[in-house]
């Protein structure tokens, strides 16, 4: 029989201070939240301080590298060319690429163009020309702990209607984020991201969202973008997740790659544009970890 934790006992944080100083108001507001019905969040999902220090760190480095990246961007490159940047730097400064050999993906880093999606996989064979758009998806391991973001890069001279589809993307992100505090709820952000785009006419991802992240690459929460205010999970101090969303310039529908079992298109083939942050819901706000 599971003894009920007292106020004096160590709080399951780990924090060592005691629970009635610590948790216990956060768990009896999850508590008051789950009895009327809300979705809420395990203890597995809120990372403790410790943790939090640590997936900042890893965040960190995520960012530089995308900051690396971005002094390399133009006409010429290869996609093969931006995998390999990513892994050096981020082997050099004691980190790993986490999409590697993850389920079998072969490279270091996404990149998708135009209409790719995501999960775009780099090659020789690809070389970025004028006007083309870029989605660049880092992900790192920095002590065992995961971060993950990505980056637009509009490459030469770019088409205003691709030019105004990223900067909608990226225009949503930072509307989703203004919406990330504690004891909200994950469709507060998604509807002002979804709200955004689709006020541009564009359309957004329904099948492929963001996620929680941090001792794991991938982890619950799944975070959509086609939510409305005041459902799916309760915003709680202690979560991170990814804010991801996919703005498609036609219809949502896309399609899987058969030939290699990972790239995303849309349907129409028209241009996608993706924006991430990986965000922390802190006691006052929150805390952007990468970007």
């Amino acid at each position: 029989m599971l003894r009920r934790i007292g106020g004096q006992d160590p709080c399951w944080c780990g924090s060592g201070k005691p629970y009635g100083k610590c948790h216990m108001e956060f768990d009896r507001k999850i508590s008051r939240a789950r009895f009327r019905g809300c979705q809420v969040p395990s203890h597995k999902i809120i990372k403790t301080p410790a943790q939090i220090e640590k997936i900042r760190e890893s965040g960190k480095l995520n960012t530089a590298v995308l900051d690396y990246v971005a002094e390399h961007m133009e006409a010429g490159i290869t996609t093969q060319e931006i995998d390999r940047l990513v892994y050096e730097y981020t082997t050099r400064h004691g980190g790993i690429p986490a999409p590697l050999n993850y389920e079998g993906f072969p490279k270091s880093v996404c990149t998708s163009i135009d209409s790719q999606v995501c999960h775009g996989i780099p090659s020789e064979d690809v070389v970025l020309k004028d006007g083309d758009i870029i989605n660049v998806d880092v992900s790192t391991i920095l002590d065992n702990y995961f971060s993950d973001s990505s980056r637009m890069f509009m490459i030469g001279n770019v088409s205003p209607e691709k030019e105004q589809l990223v900067r909608v993307t990226r225009e949503a992100v930072e509307k989703g984020l203004n919406e990330v505090k504690p004891w909200g709820f994950l469709g507060d952000m998604g509807q002002a991201v979804h709200d955004h785009v689709k006020k541009y006419g564009y359309s957004v991802v329904e099948d492929v969202g963001g996620h929680g992240v941090g001792l794991e690459f991938h982890e619950d929460p799944f975070v959509s973008y086609v939510t409305r205010r005041g459902t799916e999970m309760l915003m709680a101090p202690g979560m991170i997740f990814t804010i991801e969303p996919k703005g498609n310039m036609g219809s949502e529908g896309i399609y899987e790659d058969d030939s290699n079992g990972w790239t995303i298109y849309t349907e129409d083939g028209k241009p996608s544009a993706q924006w991430e942050i990986m965000v922390l819901v802190t006691e006052d706000g929150h805390e952007v970890l990468a970007r």
